[in-house]
């Protein structure tokens, strides 16, 4: 996590959310130690009618339901208005298979706010597999039967002499 994926959140539930009962899933909300000065994405789900629940493969720092199977989210089908996932697809070995229990879990009409990087350092966790631009996040919504609203690239702001970072966001409605 980083502060360009929480200022892309931030503008997620500013434009697209609702003042209405929402139910809120994060996908990989873990926040490592080194970032816990940033927080997470649950900082903005104040809303008193929105419910966030944080789940991820590992215990710890902002997870409610630990997934025991990356692939398989524990939750029924249709139970979700809005998925969240930043900087963890990134991770993911075979990514469609998450976007399918993606679009599983999301209720119909409900929104999904994808970030991952298009440019960053190598950051194993435990693997690093992908990069992302906006032709491979629509593949992703289309294999996954999600509708695409919008797909963009951020950059990071000014990080002195650190590398380029680059993010793409995907946000997309299941029909």
């Amino acid at each position: 996590m980083h502060r360009n994926s929480l200022e892309i959140v931030r503008e997620f539930i500013k434009n697209y959310l609702p003042d209405r009962e929402l139910q809120v899933l994060d996908l990989g909300s873990r926040v490592m130690p080194h970032q816990v000065r940033l927080g997470s994405y649950r900082q903005f789900f104040t809303n008193k009618k929105w419910q966030y629940v944080g789940a991820d493969i590992e215990a710890g720092e902002n997870v409610d339901v630990v997934m025991t199977d990356g692939y398989k989210i524990p939750f029924n089908s249709e139970e979700f208005d809005v998925v969240i996932s930043g900087q963890t697809i990134e991770h993911v070995e075979y990514p469609w298979f998450l976007f399918e229990e993606i679009a599983r879990v999301l209720k119909k009409d409900g929104l999904c706010c994808i970030i991952a990087p298009a440019v960053i350092h190598e950051h194993k966790y435990p693997l690093d597999t992908y990069r992302y631009y906006p032709d491979g996040m629509k593949a992703l919504a289309k294999w996954s039967h999600l509708n695409v609203l919008d797909v963009f690239l951020k950059e990071h702001k000014k990080l002195g002499d650190r590398h380029h970072m680059l993010d793409c966001c995907l946000i997309a409605k299941k029909p």
